[in-house]
């Protein structure tokens, strides 16, 4: 087994993230199986161009015999599984594909781990992890007056995404429980930062923000969420992967809870304060209230004590330290944003908020 780790997603927000800081620390080498979907880029990775420790490979975690491949061409010591889509809306209005990546892909992926784990020595085996990346929403919505979500809370997935990746947690302890495979879980509250597809509320609100374009917030902005800052998440999954124990869940949250309003009306506050130039100042009169989505959760909150009391783990941004970061990073890489907004996105943009 070799001192490197096969990460599935590495072309994403929160994979690439993880891959860059990874390979940047010269922890261990990356082998990087991302499908370069709409919410993929290689651009994210430009950086790792021609390093020996980063592999890129084009693929579908579906597809068996490319996964058995990886494991045994590259004998990686843990595989690391962020490929998932992860798009709330999307999902409402096409879920196949939302069943077929996260609940197949990850059946996929953990057979294949299996396989690959039972053929190892007795001392490469107890040293294999499968780290899996999940969401908060498996739990479901909370009023505003319960208590946040922990490791212990019912699942109660409300969204056909929320449903998925809550099949894939229950398969990922099926696989622990049944065969012994040394898995680990992780359920994050919402990521921002940089590399962020701008479908998502605060990407779309500095990408409208700063052309001018109206900022749409769903029904009455009060839906409420925890906020992670997604370097601060991905130091999380490292601390999982090296320290969390085989069959255990971790929650991963940020101890930020916002309104959707209060997120945006923050961004535009540090626009106003960052672009104090702007033609579009006060960027708050962009701000348009739209028809809310459905079964759109109330509250989302997450208790991460576990994580901080038995592995040490602590956020290290704030709320407002982590979006002046992300305001920044946008601002500063507006080739990345021209990439990124293809037909494509303007298509879906028109389809999601034309009509409300």
């Amino acid at each position: 087994m070799n001192d490197c780790i096969l990460v599935t997603g590495g072309a994403g927000f929160i994979g690439s993230n993880f891959v860059l800081k990874t390979v940047g620390a010269q922890e261990t080498s990356v082998v990087n199986l991302d499908k370069l979907t709409y919410a993929g880029n290689l651009h994210n990775l430009e950086s790792l161009r021609g390093s020996s420790q980063h592999t890129f490979v084009q693929g579908d975690i579906c597809d068996r015999e490319l996964v058995r491949s990886l494991l045994n061409d590259h004998r990686p010591k843990a595989l690391v599984h962020f490929a998932a889509e992860s798009h709330v809306d999307r999902s409402i209005l096409g879920p196949e594909e939302f069943i077929r990546t996260n609940i197949s892909g990850t059946f996929t992926l953990l057979d294949e781990s299996k396989r690959y784990w039972q053929s190892l020595t007795a001392q490469d085996s107890h040293r294999f992890r499968f780290v899996h990346v999940s969401t908060d929403e498996v739990y479901g919505s909370l009023s505003s007056t319960e208590p946040a979500f922990t490791e212990d809370t019912a699942f109660a997935p409300n969204s056909p995404y929320a449903a998925s990746k809550a099949s894939s947690d229950h398969l990922v302890r099926a696989y622990h429980h049944t065969y012994g495979l040394p898995t680990l879980t992780s359920n994050c509250s919402n990521n921002y930062g940089p590399y962020q597809f701008p479908e998502k509320l605060i990407p779309l609100t500095i990408l409208n923000a700063c052309e001018g374009r109206p900022i749409p917030v769903y029904g009455d902005g009060k839906n409420v969420r925890d906020w992670l800052y997604v370097e601060d998440h991905c130091d999380a999954i490292s601390v999982v992967l090296k320290a969390g124990a085989p069959g255990e869940t971790y929650n991963v949250g940020g101890s930020s809870e916002k309104t959707n309003i209060e997120v945006v009306t923050t961004i535009c506050e540090l626009l106003d304060e960052l672009v104090p130039q702007s033609k579009f100042g006060p960027h708050a009169s962009l701000i348009k209230f739209v028809k809310d989505r459905p079964g759109h959760d109330r509250r989302y909150a997450v208790d991460a004590r576990k994580l901080c009391r038995e592995l040490g783990w602590q956020p290290r941004e704030t709320f407002r330290s982590g979006m002046r970061k992300t305001i920044a990073w946008y601002l500063s890489h507006r080739d990345w944003l021209a990439s990124v907004i293809s037909g494509d996105y303007k298509q879906w943009i028109a389809t999601q908020y034309a009509t409300r």
